[in-house]
């Protein structure tokens, strides 16, 4: 969960998880027609990873960049144009993004070809804190690729002052500067990592400023602790759906690859201190971001009354558990589990669920390393041990470690053939998919 404890050994870590102004200069793509677009081209950059080394070679979008999220809001029904100036076929990954088959690679849209396009509709029914990455089929690749964060406003105002997200993404890095693509050795390479595009991330705050960062994990294998030094985190949304907020003990959250945690901070402090944001792998710590406050007046004489639930996104209250289908599914990779780039739609999915039924799926890992589960389409509850009720926030990506088996519950609300992805905690392991359906 989100608030397991932070400096434990890195099994602990993987075992983790889960009246006001808006903030000023958010960037909103241009609409045609009253219809927001974006046009995403994916194509040769460098960028630098580490510092005291050469820029590396990447693969990355040409918006959206790291520094500057995709942002709309809720209810817009968004024009996307994807160019793919790469040399090999791509796809685009949205995590998040509920009942939107367009968002649904290989099952319903194959990968784009070199120097291709493709244009897809995405109405953004849910308001909340996404991911779309061009990773899906770069395991092994020449070079890796950035995420890009996808910001979905809430159609009311949140009672906060400033927004602010953090892209966490890890890389590893040869001695000539050059980073290496998940799928591949990661031998003699130095493990560095980036939040927005940089090495580090400075932020000014005044007292009694309300916060909320949004926090993600842009990783493509690896979970990381983070830890908000002399604060009082309290959690507001998971995987960009609303929580039953809670506080963050001891201002630590743990967030699986993809995961996104959204948390509010009421700054407090000295006036020319400083909080840091200290990431953990599981091997050792780093300062990733810091937020300085500042010396002009509070923003206002006393903080603010704790922050409460975010707008609902229309997810139910209550799932019903009787009479639900239920599926085992092993993580096993030789449970008709493939490559994206050997993904058939015409393969037996993992299971099929009448639409406006539960789907309760036992997720088992039978293997000697942990595994993070994706279940595109639908968010999901993570039941008691029981399943005799559910934790309080809803759930999209879930890690399960060695020897583990997690009960996950869904409203199969949207037709259509889903994907599922299997990623082993592990640099140098394949990406898996398979799909399941709800007719």
């Amino acid at each position: 969960m989100t608030n397991q404890p932070f400096l434990v050994p890195r099994r602990g870590v993987l075992a983790g998880l889960g009246g006001l102004v808006i903030t000023a200069g958010l960037r909103f793509p241009a609409a045609a027609q009253g219809r927001p677009s974006v046009s995403l081209r994916l194509r040769p950059e460098t960028a630098k990873l580490a510092p005291n080394l050469p820029d590396s070679p990447i693969w990355a979008f040409d918006a959206g960049t790291p520094n500057t999220p995709l942002r709309f809001r809720r209810g817009d029904e968004l024009q996307v144009t994807f160019a793919n100036d790469l040399p090999v076929p791509a796809a685009l990954n949205w995590a998040g993004i509920d009942g939107v088959q367009a968002a649904t690679p290989l099952v319903a849209q194959g990968p784009v070809p070199a120097g291709g396009r493709a244009s897809l509709t995405i109405p953004l029914r849910h308001a909340g804190t996404f991911l779309v990455e061009p990773r899906l089929l770069g395991d092994g690749k020449e070079r890796p690729s950035p995420a890009c964060a996808l910001i979905v406003d809430e159609a009311e105002k949140v009672a906060v002052d400033r927004d602010e997200v953090l892209l966490i993404e890890d890389w590893r890095v040869k001695g000539d500067g050059r980073a290496v693509a998940p799928g591949t050795s990661a031998q003699d390479t130095t493990v560095t990592y980036t939040v927005n595009g940089r090495p580090t991330l400075d932020l000014t705050a005044k007292v009694n400023e309300r916060l909320r960062l949004r926090l993600i994990n842009g990783c493509p294998r690896a979970p990381i602790g983070l830890k908000v030094e002399n604060q009082d985190v309290r959690v507001l949304a998971i995987d960009g759906q609303p929580a039953e907020p809670f506080s963050a003990r001891d201002g630590q959250v743990v967030l699986p690859p993809s995961s996104r945690v959204d948390i509010f901070i009421d700054v407090m402090g000295t006036p020319g201190t400083s909080s840091s944001i200290i990431l953990h792998d599981g091997t050792a710590t780093k300062p990733i971001a810091k937020f300085t406050i500042s010396k002009d007046a509070p923003l206002r004489p006393a903080r603010l009354p704790a922050a409460g639930p975010l707008p609902s996104n229309g997810l139910p209250d209550r799932i019903a558990l009787q009479g639900a289908t239920r599926a085992d599914v092993s993580l096993d990779p030789k449970a008709s589990w493939t490559t994206p780039a050997e993904f058939a739609a015409t393969s037996t999915p993992a299971c099929r669920i009448k639409r406006g039924r539960t789907g309760v799926l036992a997720i088992s890992n039978p293997t000697s390393a942990p595994v993070t589960f994706r279940l595109q389409g639908h968010h999901f509850r993570l039941l008691d041990r029981l399943d005799d009720g559910w934790k309080p926030f809803w759930l999209d990506t879930l890690l399960v470690t060695p020897g583990q088996t997690q009960r996950i519950a869904f409203a199969a609300e949207h037709g259509g053939k889903w994907l599922m992805e299997a990623i082993p905690i592990d640099w140098a392991a394949p990406r898996l998919v398979r799909w399941y359906a709800v007719d």
